[in-house]
């Protein structure tokens, strides 16, 4: 008998686990649905700048991926408060209004105004430019690891001025782009670089793989006001502390696009113009 005793109280304690097993149901917070303003007007260097595209939706519950939350029905309209001339953009029906006939001008100050449900919400912006990216680099020291491949964009930063920008990196087949923000604080007058490396051993699944030769990636340099740095850089810190258990809570970050209608009802997103620069490099 004494043979049987411990599988025995083995298969009991077993079955006074599972049995003690509860499913707890969590309800998660869940908040009325606000406009979300996708309306970055960017003005690539070489063109007309007179496409541009204005993205409306309404925000969802997180864990909610059913729902069509695209806005139709809203009057959309940019004005160039230094040249008064006016810009409807027409309604698409899937969420998107575009226009074919924009004039950006460098300097030039806009407004955006979306009315949406009877309310009406507007923003300000400064068209800003950009430098040049005067070349691009690909080396295995100029990243963190001398074993990687790593990639290099420079430009001349303007004197007597202050400037800020932010750099977008995109490898071909990448379904997320890498945002990083820069300023002229204490670089003013010279030149500026920006890198870019995959580390192969990185958790994060845009980084599964280090660059090899024969990789091509999109980078673009973007001309930004100082308010729009401010905001980016705390999307990007947010971005990047994700799971780090030692970084500050996350907290919601508004954008500059305000409702003259109901204070309390704002919009996230924000109002941007600028022209950028971008160039396509295939690693060696």
């Amino acid at each position: 008998m004494k043979i049987y005793i411990k599988p025995f109280l083995f298969f009991a304690l077993t079955l006074l686990i599972i049995s003690c097993e509860d499913v707890i149901d969590v309800d998660v917070p869940t908040a009325a649905p606000r406009l979300v303003v996708e309306a970055s007007l960017d003005w690539e260097k070489g063109t007309i700048g007179n496409n541009q595209i204005i993205k409306l939706s309404t925000s969802t519950p997180y864990f909610d991926t059913t729902i069509n939350n695209s806005v139709i029905g809203a009057s959309v309209r940019v004005t160039n408060l230094d040249t008064n001339a006016e810009y409807i953009f027409v309604d698409q029906n899937n969420g998107t209004y575009t226009i074919s006939n924009f004039a950006p001008i460098v300097n030039n100050s806009y407004t955006l105004e979306v009315i949406y449900n009877g309310e009406t919400y507007t923003a300000n912006e400064t068209l800003k430019s950009v430098p040049e990216i005067t070349r691009v680099e690909q080396s295995l020291e100029g990243g963190f690891d001398e074993e990687l491949l790593d990639v290099s964009i420079f430009w001349d930063d303007p004197e007597d001025e202050e400037n800020y920008y932010f750099v977008k990196f995109i490898e071909e087949g990448d379904l997320f782009t890498t945002l990083e923000d820069e300023s002229d604080e204490f670089t003013n007058g010279n030149e500026m670089d920006e890198f870019f490396e995959k580390d192969g051993e990185d958790d994060d699944a845009d980084h599964l793989q280090e660059f090899v030769p024969g990789d091509v990636v999109d980078i673009s340099l973007y001309g930004i006001s100082e308010r729009y740095y401010n905001y980016i850089q705390l999307l990007i810190e947010q971005y990047d502390s994700n799971g780090d258990p030692f970084s500050a809570t996350p907290a919601e970050i508004r954008g500059n696009c305000i409702n003259i209608s109901n204070t309390e009802n704002y919009a996230f997103g924000y109002f941007r113009l600028s022209e950028y620069d971008t160039v396509n490099h295939t690693f060696q």
